[in-house]
């Protein structure tokens, strides 16, 4: 058989129609390619709060191993330092930010002390886990507690100067979570102050700290606690009258913008408009006491699956547009043993046996159809490619 090296002219008309074919066909393979990196980059935003406030839990490691296989999610906050939590999570890329307790922070205020807290607590870890951030205690405002909020911005002062000598500070940051109670008023958004006192002794010296070392103020939010039978549609997401907030003339269509851009407000009046605000918790429960509205799994499953929906979307919100919010949902299990209404002990995304108490769409089950939806897709047009080539042969 003898081949001659230059193609015939029909060959020729059908591989140019082939690389006309070929061309449409790397075009839509890079559209979808770009569509699931867009879904990472969504995914990547959410994470939860990982408590342990139970006797029923199933251990760390296969904790660990559940998140990283099952669902999408790739951030966890601990509320300790726990040796166990922190080797569960080695080697796994997840995400996870660790807290001092508020017992430890008059303590942290030593440099001695907070060398040896990191020493002990972070170092160990570091080369094999994925640690991004240290909270110093947790809601230390709301406690009341002189000491405590004395002691917060130079403990976090100290550690940072730890994290420094330790050549941590630019992989490892530093915050501390806020309740909305630091706010004495947040009607309208738009009027959004911090406490007196507080705005100018604590929060200004403690968001001067976050912006000189990059890091987020970090709010939990639970329009949950805010919301009445008058307004659960407004807390839900759902459609509603909404609010409008006369000094802006800006509409509000969830309670969760308002009560952010409250939060915002007030740093705004402090003068630390630049700074990243962090969800670092928010979430609904899914059983609670009779006389609460709202408190079942629907609502929960609705709250938390809109809330990934818009702080994932760009939207922002009314005074910070265009914008997506590190979010951490409250939380990962049911904890039986916390203190309280039964609303407290039914926040949970899972139960103890890791099936979950519904469905918000974090389960890789929903990337996996996305992935071969767009595997299809790709095959379909390769398919069809070849069909073309075939019958031009």
């Amino acid at each position: 058989m003898q081949y001659n090296s230059q193609p015939s002219p029909l060959l020729t008309t059908n591989m140019e129609k082939a690389m006309a074919t070929f061309s449409a066909s790397t075009v839509t393979t890079i559209l979808l390619l770009a569509a699931s990196t867009l879904y990472i980059q969504v995914e990547g935003s959410i994470g939860v709060n990982y408590g342990t406030v139970a006797n029923n839990l199933p251990p760390p490691a296969q904790v660990a191993h559940f998140l990283l296989e099952s669902t999408i999610v790739n951030r966890v906050r601990l509320f300790d330092a726990s040796t166990e939590m922190l080797r569960a999570f080695a080697h796994t890329g997840i995400a996870v930010t660790v807290t001092v307790t508020n017992d430890q922070i008059p303590h942290l205020t030593n440099i001695g002390f907070a060398q040896e807290w990191l020493k002990s607590n972070v170092q160990p870890h570091v080369r094999t886990t994925n640690i991004v951030r240290i909270l110093v205690g947790n809601e230390v405002i709301s406690t009341a507690n002189k000491l405590l909020i004395a002691s917060l911005v130079p403990a976090m002062q100290t550690l940072h100067a730890a994290l420094v000598g330790a050549s941590l500070d630019r992989r490892i940051k530093i915050s501390t979570p806020h309740s909305l109670g630091i706010l004495s008023s947040s009607s309208p958004p738009s009027g959004g102050k911090f406490r007196q006192g507080y705005d100018t002794h604590v929060l200004k010296p403690l968001l001067s700290f976050l912006r000189a070392t990059n890091s987020p103020f970090m709010i939990n939010p639970y329009p949950f606690f805010g919301s009445s039978p008058e307004t659960l549609d407004y807390a839900l997401f759902r459609t509603s009258s909404g609010v409008f907030d006369e000094n802006t003339n800006l509409s509000y269509t969830n309670m969760l913008d308002a009560q952010l851009d409250a939060v915002f407000s007030a740093m705004k009046l402090l003068g630390f408009s630049d700074i990243e605000i962090v969800i670092s918790e928010t979430g609904w429960p899914s059983l609670g006491d009779s006389s609460q509205v709202g408190v079942d799994a629907e609502s929960a499953a609705q709250y938390n699956r809109n809330l990934m929906q818009h702080v994932t979307s760009g939207a922002g919100t009314p005074l910070m547009p265009n914008r997506t919010f590190e979010t951490y949902i409250f939380g990962l299990f049911n904890e039986d043993l916390k203190p309280g209404p039964t609303c407290e002990r039914n926040f949970g995304l899972f139960l103890s046996d890791l099936t979950p108490v519904y469905d918000i769409g974090i389960l890789r089950s929903t990337v996996a159809a996305a992935s071969k939806f767009h595997h299809a897709t790709y095959i379909s047009v390769l398919t069809i490619w070849l069909l073309i080539i075939s019958n031009h042969g």
